[in-house]
């Protein structure tokens, strides 16, 4: 794999462990090769380390596997998920999934990532739906611009919305961000 085939959420091999880029930076300076500025996250480990390369450089891509499988439950083992055409059910630990647990909705569908056939993290969906629980009402005459107020969604995440928003309505919320993206009219 060349080094300008670097993206966020690229998955290499560095020293025997697998990685994943969790923020990429392309720099070219003055005179000299490009480099390439990465933050990498140990899969296995959760460690994270700076690395910079220069063009030309060539590394391994990790051997991950993606199994599309359905969360299930959470319990003292970590969170449950399960094959849906093996009926295999793997358990990850809270350290595993991470902040992705804030949007882990029962019976939806994520990727669990396998390397040498050990779960080693998940990848949800680009966007999720989900219902507010819980948030204030909102002020009027404080919209001047782009006004938000705090609200929770069922899974107890809380999030920023617009002020029109109200208890029981449906958002799309960006899973990589955690940002309010539309309201969902039913």
């Amino acid at each position: 794999m060349d080094v300008s085939e670097l993206r966020k959420n690229a998955k290499v091999q560095l020293d025997g462990h697998p990685y994943v880029v969790v923020e990429f930076l392309f720099v070219k300076p003055g005179k000299g090769q490009g480099l390439y500025k990465c933050k990498l996250k140990n899969m296995i480990t959760g460690a994270v380390l700076d690395r910079t390369w220069r063009s030309g450089e060539k590394f391994d891509p990790a051997n991950v596997e993606s199994r599309k499988m359905q969360y299930l439950f959470k319990d003292q083992n970590g969170y449950t998920f399960m094959d849906n055409e093996s009926y295999e059910q793997v358990a990850l630990a809270e350290e595993i999934v991470g902040d992705d647990s804030a949007f882990l909705l029962d019976q939806i569908s994520v990727n669990v990532l396998f390397y040498n056939d050990r779960p080693v993290g998940v990848t949800l969906p680009s966007h999720i739906v989900m219902t507010i629980t819980e948030c204030e009402p909102g002020v009027k005459g404080d919209t001047a611009t782009n006004a938000t107020k705090s609200a929770s969604v069922e899974t107890g995440h809380k999030i920023q919305v617009p002020l029109f928003i109200r208890e029981g309505d449906k958002v799309k919320i960006d899973t990589r961000t955690g940002a309010y993206v539309e309201r969902i009219n039913t």
